[in-house]
């Protein structure tokens, strides 16, 4: 199944891409905005309903302008083989790594927000290399990672219509460009979205998908959601499951209390300049994710790391977003969306889900199953949250290993 080497003419050229080193002066210039933040007065709550908290935010500012390396994370995102491709007009950054291994299965994996490829770099070894990993080559990986538009060093969109729809099917001739004429895709968060509607597309050569934050939920169930965020009230659909009312719950929670950044973009995104003016202000606003996630960074800063997920690895991120100064055009995609967050979305072919304990919502089987007339398979397992691939690579890594298992 391998590809092509990344070389062709005109418009269609794949060029290798070169991470760019940061000036000095650039990172000088962010500790001193770190350094000079205004601080507000504290929460007046002892939990995050507030939002992020002050000892929080201060303590990741603080680390941030006198402990943490950047050159450290450039030199490991710069040792990746890193391409551009000009697509629909716009560029698309992506790395590219072969497996050693003869049959690899080429795999298209889509971040989120407010992720990167960076939430990815920790599963790129295990896949395409899985025999140093105490794994069978039978289960290597040819890995795909794209920046979305807007996102790390892919172009940012000069026109509207960059959503999941136009993206899944950028994806599909990314991957076709590259030669590859069997593989599959997987994503989480907005990723998942995105592979949630190439799968409903099923481009030629997509033969399964895997997601972390399957697109599940019945129309009813999305009815009800909707009538509870705009005020209306009232009882959840009739005839769900112990399962799938805890579900709903956890849902509800999160659309009236949890999502109020998603608002924020999803109307009015050109207004969130201070993020693109203060350091600070881009952390905070990027580390306020789900409540679990948030609990999981704000625990990393007090020493305490939950997994993969520690305060270098939050910092990686949100220093990438700062110096690609892509803030604002991140929070465009949430502008641009017509589909449905968590809602089927219309899929056929194969499809795997895997639920991580702390993800927004724990997508019940029954769900699943509806929403994924083919599934091949589902597997809940016992820790993570919404971003999988970054705190809990080895299980992450694994789980993507038997959801294609049998599409080999």
């Amino acid at each position: 199944m391998a590809g092509m080497t990344e070389s062709s003419a005109g418009a269609t050229a794949i060029r290798p891409f070169t991470v760019p080193v940061i000036p000095d002066a650039e990172l000088e210039d962010l500790r001193a905005r770190i350094r000079a933040a205004r601080w507000p007065d504290p929460e007046l709550v002892a939990d995050h309903s507030q939002g992020v908290q002050l000892a929080v935010i201060q303590e990741l500012a603080r680390y941030w302008a006198t402990e943490y390396d950047w050159r450290r994370f450039e030199g490991k995102l710069s040792a990746l083989p890193h391409f551009m491709t000009e697509i629909d007009g716009l560029d698309i950054h992506f790395i590219h790594v072969r497996s050693p291994h003869e049959n690899a299965l080429p795999v298209i994996i889509t971040h989120g927000w407010p992720g990167s490829v960076i939430e990815m770099l920790k599963i790129i070894d295990p896949l395409t290399n899985p025999t140093a990993h105490g794994a069978s080559a039978s289960d290597a990986f040819d890995v795909v990672i794209p920046s979305m538009p807007g996102y790390g060093y892919s172009g940012k969109p000069r026109d509207t219509g960059w959503g999941p729809t136009r993206m899944a099917r950028a994806w599909a001739e990314l991957m076709k460009r590259l030669g590859y004429t069997l593989y599959v895709a997987q994503g989480g968060d907005w990723g998942a979205i995105v592979t949630d509607v190439m799968a409903s597309q099923a481009p030629p050569g997509l033969i399964g998908m895997h997601t972390n934050m399957p697109g599940v939920v019945p129309a009813d169930v999305s009815t009800a959601l909707a009538r509870n965020v705009l005020g209306a009230g009232g009882p959840p659909p009739s005839g769900l499951s112990a399962e799938e009312s805890r579900t709903y719950e956890q849902l509800n929670t999160f659309f009236t209390k949890g999502a109020g950044y998603g608002v924020e973009m999803g109307t009015q995104p050109q207004t969130l300049y201070g993020i693109a003016d203060s350091p600070v202000g881009l952390a905070a606003w990027m580390i306020n994710h789900d409540a679990a996630s948030y609990q999981d960074i704000a625990d990393a800063f007090a020493g305490h790391p939950v997994g993969n997920l520690t305060r270098d690895e939050v910092l990686d991120n949100v220093t990438f977003y700062w110096f690609t100064n892509t803030g604002v055009s991140s929070a465009r995609l949430y502008w641009e969306n017509t589909v449905g967050f968590f809602d089927a979305k219309n899929v056929s072919i194969p499809a795997a889900v895997s639920v991580f304990p702390h993800e927004i919502y724990r997508a019940p089987r029954s769900w699943a199953e509806r929403a994924y007339p083919n599934l091949i398979y589902f597997n809940e397992v016992d820790k993570g949250n919404h971003f999988a691939a970054w705190q809990e690579p080895t299980l992450f890594t694994s789980e993507v290993r038997a959801a294609f298992r049998s599409l080999r």
